[in-house]
């Protein structure tokens, strides 16, 4: 199965350490001493020193000190021997239950008091934590805990899909391949390493982790395409996006590379984006202080070495077996900056002639017996709260009307996500979908076109201190979208105990983000990543608030940590990407011709892809379809087997069973709204008031007129009388 390397986008020169032989020295003799060469069939002493790992280390760590240096290498022998041993005792022999003890019992030498090491792995990985966490804070030992659980667990998820046969659909594969790649491990290695550990109050943000995210998917996405013929070819491994993209796409091998050299291009674009425009605006927006700043951007060039060295080294090691190869080390050509500029290039409101496919969705949809009220309810609710209203500073325009709310129809969608709820709920459930949706109508409309970034973070605040967790409002609502998100919050949070409240908002603010989100990559024309497109447009849709919603008046709750495990997760994330494409296949015309959005799966795919609009569809309508039989396959296959494994007794399987329940509803309600609803037709796009206008005056050094626009609105508050988070954040 020949194939050529591809032309690898590499924007950054590889250096070596001075200290690479010293290295090598001291890794093999700490390989002998904890036993990793003692089973020939693993490894012998020839394996370690072919693959090189000095040099690994050397060339992504090549400023560090030869201390460090030393304890690094020992980290990534230990990783791989990890991964070989793991392959050699239980991929190959199948052995599901063994390795399940094995990755359980190795996470307790994370520990300060760990038990006795019965083999080199859990010897190794005992005496390198003992010599690494004493000089890190709690915040980076709890994250790096976090990723190496995932890179040793889901070894889990590729010795399923070798007993199954089965291969990825491309969104699981980026998904899982992160973790048990072993990327995001590396990346919590050059905090050490660079002396670069981040600091614990921004190491979360979107930013952040974007960062980290993009990183470890260039990274994974450059092993696939080096180790193909080794992991696919000689050992049977399904786990690998060439092999991936040939199923997928249905094309040869060569295709498949470049498509998944395509894609580490991508990421590594939106990790230089994420540096140049997120990253400023974020030590800006937190008062990340001087000394912090240089952490971060040492951590920035420590992940830009790690990338340059490892391209190095996959072109040294004899780990892979070589390919033909198209390029060196450094290297950015022509096409590699066309692929960057066309993310800026699409022109806005062109024409959308592709109708979407026809979605069907094997589960039915049943309604809430209280769906007449809910609809009666809604519209009043609607004008009390002023969604019928001119805007703020602009009186005479409304956002919506109320012929388009009753054509809307919010209240089909929530009575077959929720189809046993009281009457009460289900008004609440559908007041969320209306509001939710109003925001996403304002937000362009109100600082989109105005360009008004600064105005949008300063309603964000607002809104997120309209949510208190005491339930202790201390702000005025000024306007009909505060107005509304009050209500909501007065009739939602009261029930809930304070781990329910917390989450919940946490899921609003999330929504709020994405937002910001998006209004940025409007007022940059930036076609998103498609990797960071999917991330982000669970939290535009508000998949987990309205899910939330469901979930909280479960008669049988899951247990939360539940819902940190692979199964679980997996199961939510294949509902929400499946009802988030529906979404975008029904709404092209609006949002692309229309409204002139950017943040749609149809367009993002045919910007990716560099294809026609009638093969991006095709594209994201199997995506959505692979989601949908994966969604299928983990509740048939993985759950049962999750709960056999934790000992789950009746009740806990029967909650299960009914939140799977409630994820069907979810995306059958999903899909039926969609085709009745007349939020999409040509008519009321036609009659629907043009997007291309903006609230107030635009222009250079016109912000502050905005924001004190809002302010003024407040009754004549100033800055000073809104609480101290959000007035430090002006």
């Amino acid at each position: 199965m020949p194939y050529e390397l591809p032309d690898f986008y590499m924007p950054y020169p590889a250096r070596l350490n001075p200290h690479v032989d010293a290295a090598r020295a001291h890794t093999r003799g700490w390989a002998a001493a904890m036993g990793m060469l003692d089973d020939p069939d693993i490894w012998t002493l020839d394996d370690l020193e072919s693959h090189d790992y000095g040099l690994l280390c050397a060339y992504t760590h090549p400023d560090c000190s030869q201390e460090a240096l030393d304890l690094v290498t020992d980290w990534y022998v230990w990783v791989f021997f990890f991964d070989d041993h793991f392959v050699e005792i239980f991929k190959r022999t199948g052995d599901v239950q063994g390795a399940q003890a094995y990755l359980d019992r190795l996470e307790l030498f994370m520990d300060d008091n760990p038990p006795e090491p019965t083999n080199p792995v859990e010897l190794g990985l005992k005496d390198l934590w003992a010599r690494t966490v004493p000089s890190m804070s709690l915040n980076w030992r709890e994250r790096f805990v976090e990723v190496t659980r995932d890179l040793m667990q889901e070894s889990m998820w590729e010795l399923f899909h070798i007993q199954t046969g089965e291969v990825s659909n491309p969104i699981e594969y980026i998904e899982e391949r992160r973790k048990v790649g072993g990327a995001g491990w590396s990346a919590c290695l050059v905090e050490y390493v660079a002396d670069a550990e981040l600091p614990a109050r921004i190491a979360r943000t979107r930013p952040v982790r974007v960062l980290g995210e993009s990183f470890a998917d260039a990274v994974h996405l450059r092993n696939d395409l080096f180790s193909y013929r080794r992991e696919v070819v000689q050992e049977g491994e399904l786990s690998n996006c060439v092999l991936v993209s040939e199923r997928f796409f249905g094309c040869g091998t060569q295709e498949a590379v470049e498509i998944t050299n395509d894609l580490l291009t991508s990421r590594m674009h939106q990790f230089e984006h994420t540096v140049l425009a997120e990253l400023p605006a974020l030590f800006a927006d937190e008062g990340v202080l001087p000394h912090e700043r240089a952490r971060v951007l040492a951590y920035v060039k420590g992940l830009q070495d790690w990338q340059a060295g490892g391209q190095a080294w996959h072109l040294a090691s004899s780990r892979y077996t070589k390919a033909s190869r198209r390029t060196g080390p450094l290297n950015v050509s022509p096409a590699h900056v066309a692929s960057g500029l066309r993310n800026h290039g699409h022109r806005p409101y062109s024409a959308v002639s592709t109708p979407a496919p026809d979605v069907a969705v094997p589960y039915e949809v049943r309604d809430n017996p209280h769906l007449a009220a809910a609809r009666e309810h809604t519209v009043a609710w609607c004008a009390e709260m002023g969604l019928f209203d001119g805007l703020p500073g602009l009186p005479s325009a409304a956002l919506w009307t109320r012929e388009q709310l009753v054509g809307a129809d919010f209240a089909l969608c929530a009575s077959g996500i929720d189809p046993d709820t009281d009457a009460d709920g289900l008004a609440l459930s559908t007041n969320w979908l209306a509001w939710g949706t109003y925001a996403d109508d304002y937000y362009p409309r109100v600082y989109g076109a105005g360009q008004d970034l600064a105005g949008a973070k300063l309603s964000n605040l607002r809104l997120r201190e309209l949510m208190p967790l005491d339930l202790v409002q201390t702000l005025v609502p000024v306007s009909a979208l505060e107005r509304g998100l009050v209500d909501l919050w007065n009739r939602t949070a009261p029930p809930m105990d304070p781990r329910t409240r917390r989450a919940f908002r946490r899921s609003v603010d999330d929504m709020f983000g994405s937002w910001l989100w998006e209004l940025a990559g409007r007022i940059q024309n930036r076609v998103p990543d498609p990797v960071d497109y999917l991330e982000m447009r669970r939290s535009t849709f508000g998949s987990d608030l309205t899910m939330d919603l469901a979930r909280i008046k479960a008669t049988r709750p899951v247990p939360p940590e539940l819902f940190r495990t692979r199964e679980l997760r997996g199961l939510v994330l294949a509902a929400q990407d499946y009802g988030c494409m529906v979404n975008d296949l029904y709404s092209m015309r609006k949002e692309i011709q229309y409204e002139g959005e950017l943040h749609n799966w149809a367009l993002v795919i045919g910007n990716f892809l560099d294809c026609g609009q009638a093969e991006a569809v095709d594209v994201v309508h199997r995506l959505m379809t692979s989601r949908l039989r994966q969604f299928e396959a983990i509740s048939a296959n993985d759950l049962p087997v999750l709960l056999d494994r934790i000992g789950a007794d009746a009740a806990l399987r029967e909650a299960v069973a009914e939140f799977v329940a409630k994820l069907r509803d979810w995306m059958a309600a999903v899909v039926r709204w969609h085709r009745r609803t007349r939020r999409y037709d040509e008519s009321e796009l036609r009659r629907a008031p043009a997007v291309r206008w903006t609230q107030g005056p635009t222009g250079l050094g016109t912000t502050t007129a905005r924001i004190g626009h809002l302010l003024r609105a407040a009754g004549g508050s100033t800055v000073n009388s809104l609480s101290p988070e959000t007035a430090g954040a002006l």
